[in-house]
């Protein structure tokens, strides 16, 4: 028996209610006049998911095709998910939880291609939009199926089938009124300690510091906690954020607990869950937060040098993720938290007959010289242009995103926007150049359309294998000096152009220099300086003594705090960072030896760790003391090399 068949036949023993919802979509597959589409919508917590599991075994059952797409973890790019379909036959039941960012692109350009016979189940926490209930098409084959709490007979046996005594099942009952996540919650804190009814109103927030506060270990606590930093959670993610090498039962643990989904790469909890846990954990240990969250970094900086392009697309998702606190870095995460409005604002190829406005609205702002250029290109590359659409679809905006490595000669006749770009691709190596961006009616302006088109344009580049530079133009180039600097891009004076008398600015972002991972953390720690919450002195000094105890292995310091500590500048590879950290290290040490009265010192520290010897012992006969005074020396060199770094990190990186 497979793991998927375990773990279907644990969800099937452990399901509970829904009896009418099960028999209708069994309905539903056998008889292909009935609505195609379900819309399952309920509040979080409600049980969607566990229903949707419910609706794919019945589907296998039922000898069809299953696909089951999680809508935090898929491009919402058309072309994407109907290639994550395979076929588009009457077999296939599409299952897909987590409609919210994917519903526009779902509903106008995936499930039209689907045969007839196929069936779709959608889950979220809202209704179906006004766009789902007011076409007339939809209204005949969508099914909306909404979901509440349980009834009392079945919420009482859930609790009874997970162990909670029976005298607890009428407080239960009554404190949960039947909410599926409270009942799991009540009957995991059950099974660890008798349960009484919380005074407090946030009944979950209640019950999750009860569940954490019964973990039966320290580092119990912490796998619960580090889950809800991360978007998935696996065994080797767990053993980095937890610094331990076997943590098999700790994960079989965290995979029992009935706030803990799996995914198809790895666990999380509820999001409801997830939310109280993170904040709760931020406050009351700001310590274990950044510890947290500094492994989970240093864990997928690892994994991205070793990764395929694939591979790497998620790591940057989770990377983005595990900052999506920050506001710089959160809207990236579109559909995946729901950033930036990703609902309303979308972008897709122009249809035929909106190509006259988009170079109407070129001519309108830059003259009709760049409108000819913008028709040069239509011709030569139309993949390039993309519209931005609002809630309705009306186009509100446009943006040109050329492949400079497919131009040619006639082109760089025709533009003169491509004479002045760094050249020097290497075998494999593309560059973009957004030649052209704007909004109907604002132009270049600061506005909802150009952070979108920011957003954008970044996802894209991100998710460019091969990608060398990217290049920006600007009508105002001095305006956007700043941002772009925020953004580590950076001004190419030799690319500027002239087009009819106006002259235009490029600025540019080398990926070579400071690839994707290391360009999102060097926006996260401009957000915030000292990058994690900053180190007080007495944390400062333990990440002294790990890095001394690190400098021996080629990839000590690659978790080291002090990268995030002041001592090393923004815009480096990981590989770059460490070997900064290595010489503010080293030359903090080379003045401690310059100093007469540290020399003593120095010589202690510089053979325990900078030059070691085999043991400390082997240091102490080297330097002919006995072993207390060698181990004082040492302490002193400690101290001594603390202070030189700690004064280091208050001035900033040189």
């Amino acid at each position: 028996m497979r793991w998927a068949d375990r773990l279907a036949a644990a969800r099937r023993q452990g399901f509970v209610g829904r009896a009418a919802e099960l028999t209708r979509f069994g309905a539903l597959l056998a008889d292909p006049d009935e609505p195609r589409v379900v819309y399952v919508h309920g509040p979080g917590g409600v049980g969607k998911t566990a229903l949707l599991h419910q609706f794919a075994w019945l589907a296998g059952q039922a000898g069809r095709r299953l696909v089951w797409l999680d809508g935090r973890e898929v491009q919402p790019d058309a072309e994407t998910v109907v290639g994550l379909l395979g076929s588009l036959e009457d077999d296939l039941v599409l299952l897909v939880d987590g409609v919210e960012g994917l519903d526009r692109l779902l509903r106008e350009e995936v499930l039209p291609r689907l045969a007839a016979g196929a069936v779709v189940v959608l889950t979220g926490r809202d209704r179906p939009s006004a766009q789902w209930r007011a076409d007339p098409g939809w209204r005949e084959l969508v099914e909306v199926m909404p979901l509440g709490n349980l009834a009392e007979a079945e919420a009482s046996k859930l609790l009874l089938d997970r162990g909670v005594p029976a005298g607890d099942c009428g407080p239960a009952l009554a404190f949960t009124r039947g909410h599926p996540l409270a009942l799991a919650l009540v009957a995991d804190v059950a099974a660890q300690r008798p349960f009484s009814v919380a005074e407090a109103p946030e009944v979950v927030k209640s019950l999750l510091r009860g569940l954490v506060d019964s973990a039966p270990s320290p580092q119990h606590r912490l796998a619960i906690e580090g889950s809800a930093l991360v978007l998935s959670m696996t065994e080797p993610l767990l053993a980095a954020l937890l610094d331990q090498p076997d943590v098999g039962g700790l994960f079989e643990w965290l995979r029992g607990l009935s706030v803990i989904e799996p995914g198809p790469r790895g666990l999380f909890p509820h999001d409801l869950v997830r939310d109280v846990l993170a904040t709760e954990l931020r406050w009351r240990d700001p310590p274990a937060h950044a510890a947290l969250h500094r492994r989970a970094a240093a864990y997928y900086r690892g994994q991205f040098d070793r990764a395929d392009p694939q591979e790497r697309m998620a790591l940057l998702l989770d990377f983005v993720y595990l900052h999506r606190d920050r506001s710089v870095l959160g809207p990236f995460l579109g559909p995946v938290t729901g950033g930036l409005d990703s609902r309303r604002l979308w972008a897709s190829a122009p249809h035929p007959g909106e190509w006259p406005l988009l170079r109407a609205w070129v001519a309108r702002h830059e003259g009709a010289g760049s409108a000819a250029l913008f028709g040069h290109w239509q011709s030569r590359q139309p993949e390039a242009t993309s519209v931005v659409r609002d809630g309705q679809g009306t186009p509100v905006g446009c943006y040109v995103l050329l492949n400079v490595e497919q131009t040619d000669a006639a082109d760089h006749a025709a533009d003169p926007a491509l004479a002045g770009l760094p050249g020097g691709l290497g075998p494999g190596e593309r560059a973009t150049f957004v030649r052209f961006w704007l909004e109907d009616d604002a132009y270049q302006q600061v506005g909802e359309v150009q952070t979108f088109l920011a957003v954008q344009l970044s996802r894209t580049y991100l998710s460019s294998p091969g990608l060398a530079w990217t290049f920006l133009t600007f009508a105002d180039p001095d305006f956007w000096a700043d941002g772009c600097a925020y953004l580590d891009y950076h001004r190419i004076g030799a690319a500027d152009f002239t087009v009819a008398g106006r002259t235009y600015g490029v600025y540019g972002h080398d990926w070579r220099t400071v690839p994707p991972l290391a360009w999102l953390s060097l926006l996260a720690q401009r957000e915030d300086p000292a990058g994690a919450p900053a180190l007080d002195r007495e944390q400062f000094a333990q990440a002294v003594k790990d890095a001394l105890r690190g400098l021996g292995r080629a990839e000590g310091l690659r978790d080291s705090p002090l990268l995030e500590a002041g001592l090393v500048p923004g815009g480096l590879g990981d590989s770059e960072r460490a070997a900064a950290l290595r010489e503010a290290i080293a030359g903090a040490a080379a003045e401690l030896e310059a100093s007469p009265r540290d020399r003593r010192a120095f010589r202690a520290l510089h053979h325990t760790y900078l030059r070691p010897a085999a043991t400390q012992q082997a240091a102490a006969d080297l330097l002919d003391l006995p072993m207390s005074t060698f181990r004082r020396h040492l302490a002193e060199g400690i101290e001594r090399l603390t202070d030189l770094l700690w004064q280091r990190a208050r001035h900033g990186p040189g």
